[in-house]
């Protein structure tokens, strides 16, 4: 059963994001979104977003899940700078311990 006020809720949010979209700039009103995305979102950014900075921001986002996904963007753009990007997030997940580790040493 749905409640009315997360209708009400998730109407005002789309019509907010529609406003914007309409009045704002389009790529700060996309990487303000990406920080509350889902990482299937991120990864879509990541490979196929229209503005660089969005990819960017999208590549830093990604985790240790979504490393066939940095490949993919290797291999389509080896020598682009989102592909040195992409490499560079791969060693930066490589290195890092994980939480579990953090917590428990």
């Amino acid at each position: 059963k749905i409640n009315r006020t997360d209708v009400a809720r998730i109407q005002e949010q789309y019509g907010n994001l529609q406003r914007d979209l309409f009045t704002a700039d389009p790529e700060k009103v996309i990487l303000r979104q990406l920080a509350g995305a889902n990482a299937y979102l991120r990864e879509l950014a990541a490979l196929n977003a229209y503005y660089i900075s969005v990819r960017k921001r999208a590549i830093e986002l990604l985790e240790k899940d979504s490393v066939p996904v940095l490949k993919q963007i290797i291999a389509k753009e080896q020598s682009s700078e989102i592909g040195q990007l992409a490499q560079q997030r791969i060693e930066n997940l490589k290195k890092d311990p994980g939480f579990f580790e953090k917590i428990f040493s």
